[in-house]
């Protein structure tokens, strides 16, 4: 068995493989540091969590309740959110690896500490289990300096300050779900959930993505306004100061700024104008940015969908498909999204 990580600021979600790749069991803890909840097989308990640590016995605990303890676990394999500049492809957790991870931290402020959490927490009480790290940003390592770099001195982009892109395990995932049946050689991913992206994926490899250095940039996003000037950004930090205008812009902006709710489900049966222009933005936009990725690969020749909105929301689809369709046609994938299969199986190849 596999045990698949993914630790985020308040909660641990954990996913069981085979080492067929059949996944045997989902369970998360959610509201750590507060009203913790255990959920596993459609069955909510409350439960006391002040930490990733206290989550993580909870979540053991119901795996040894269905006969699965660590010694019975060929390996862990963590989602890591950014590995930076060096950390490129899914690599076994040693000291070296989680000092990187660890420097990675101005980067991920939110995300990577909350990782190395799960991960020390786990070594602690299973010493001699190999852990493996698969990172999000890995899969757009292949993109060419022109689509990476800011146009910054020389000083400034020493600091890491460049387009890393996000969303990588969906896309790798994405294209290993192709693969079998021919997969395109220009291939405009979208990765539509609460958080979206693009990217322009040429024979099998990122060569172009619309999140940047953080995952702000790009697309309209559920609660981010995707591409915004600098100098909007500026402003907003000069009326609500920095933290403000982050939680501003992280949280209070995209679909619920401009049509009250977050939840494209909630848009698409809403008949308000406010609504109908939330979603036509979402969607011109998608289809605006969508240009410059097809750019990036001289041409297209198919799309597909993944994530949450990308899989059930078909009006979304069809009207990005429509703002394209002077490009011709082309054929339309749609993809369930499957991070956790894909982390379970960068592990399996490290293993063999």
């Amino acid at each position: 068995m596999i045990l698949v990580v993914n630790a985020g600021s308040s909660s641990i979600k954990i996913a069981l493989f085979t080492g067929a790749l059949t996944r045997q069991l989902t369970a998360e803890v959610a509201g750590i540091g507060g009203d913790a909840c255990l959920h596993v097989d459609g069955t909510d308990t409350a439960i006391p969590a002040p930490d990733h640590g206290a989550a993580l016995d909870h979540l053991l605990s119901a795996l040894s309740d269905r006969g699965v303890t660590p010694d019975g676990l060929r390996c862990a394999a963590h989602r890591i959110v950014h590995g930076g500049a060096t950390l490129i492809a899914p690599a076994r957790l040693d000291d070296d690896v989680l000092a990187r991870i660890d420097a990675c931290t101005p980067l991920a402020p939110l995300h990577n500490p909350h990782n190395l959490s799960a991960i020390r927490a786990l070594s602690a009480r299973a010493p001699d289990l190999p852990q493996f790290g698969s990172f999000d940003t890995a899969f757009h390592a292949t993109c060419p300096d022109l689509a990476t770099t800011y146009a910054l001195p020389e000083a400034e982009r020493a600091k890491g300050i460049r387009r890393y892109g996000f969303h990588g395990l969906s896309y790798a995932a994405l294209v290993e779900a192709l693969r079998p049946d021919d997969l395109p050689k220009r291939l405009l991913a979208l990765h539509l959930g609460g958080g979206a992206s693009l990217c322009a994926i040429q024979n099998g490899r990122s060569v172009a993505t619309s999140m940047g250095y953080s995952p702000l940039d790009g697309l309209v996003m559920g609660t981010r306004p995707g591409e915004i000037d600098g100098m909007a950004v500026l402003r907003l930090a000069a009326d609500h100061g920095l933290e403000g205008a982050a939680h501003l812009l992280n949280h209070d902006s995209g679909l619920r700024a401009l049509g009250g709710t977050a939840d494209m489900a909630a848009l698409l049966s809403g008949d308000d104008p406010r609504a109908r222009f939330a979603v036509d933005h979402y969607c011109y936009w998608a289809a605006r940015q969508a240009g410059s990725a097809i750019v990036a690969m001289g041409g297209l020749d198919a799309i597909a969908f993944t994530g949450g909105i990308g899989e059930n929301a078909a009006p979304v689809r069809d009207a990005i498909t429509r703002h394209l369709s002077f490009l011709g046609d082309v054929p339309v994938h749609v993809i369930p999204c499957d991070e956790e299969r894909q982390i379970a199986r960068d592990a399996l190849r490290l293993l063999d």
